[in-house]
């Protein structure tokens, strides 16, 4: 247990100058892998939340079919699977799985993908429509969060992401915690999910993992 902190504690040790400087490169790690086409196609959820101020799209190449990556973002969530990112500060410092859990595998429109042990309307995910194998979306008040799989044809995935956040200055305190979230830690903690989702999915595989 103590060695696994401690790898966690170096995670977030190493991910501290991303944390710290990600305002300074902000028009690049908003698209970070994505290309060109990825950022300027339409795709599902764009329409929920138009004046979003915040909008990343991010992507990453997985040499691993669509089936063997689903998998890994049906299960998402606090309590569940982790985020595949920094559990120290993500899922309490419990690991995130390295395995498909077939007891995690269930998917239903509303179903909730929390951040915390305690998920409400306004700090934690739902599930808001999806297909499956293509593409996942979810959804609170204030922010969408999308997952597409496009299949490249070779037994390999593009996996994008593509999030809209709403700032809502009624709620003062609560949007420039919201900023700061987003601004500083979004891109640090995306970033080790994606790799981390790879990782998995490129080890483990279709099939593996489920017995």
């Amino acid at each position: 247990m103590a060695r696994k902190l401690l790898r966690q504690m170096g995670s977030v040790a190493a991910d501290l100058p991303r944390f710290a400087t990600a305002p300074l490169y902000r028009s690049w790690h908003l698209r970070w892998g994505a290309t060109d086409a990825e950022v300027a196609a339409a795709m599902p959820g764009d329409y929920v939340l138009p004046r979003a101020q915040f909008h990343p799209t991010r992507a990453i190449t997985i040499a691993a079919p669509p089936a063997a990556v689903w998998p890994w973002l049906v299960q998402v969530g606090f309590g569940r699977a982790g985020f595949y990112s920094n559990d120290l500060l993500d899922n309490f410092a419990r690991p995130s799985l390295c395995e498909i859990d077939p007891d995690l595998q269930k998917l239903e429109v509303g179903q909730w993908v929390s951040m915390s042990p305690t998920p409400s309307e306004s700090t934690a995910w739902k599930v808001d429509s999806f297909v499956p194998n293509e593409w996942l979306l979810w959804r609170k008040p204030d922010s969408t969060w999308l997952w597409v799989l496009r299949d490249l044809g070779d037994g390999r995935t593009r996996l994008v992401t593509r999030v809209h956040v709403l700032y809502d200055w009624s709620r003062p305190a609560y949007s420039a915690f919201g900023v700061v979230l987003m601004e500083f830690g979004d891109f640090a903690m995306m970033r080790r999910m994606l790799l981390g989702i790879k990782k998995r999915a490129e080890h483990v595989g279709v099939g593996h993992g489920q017995d």
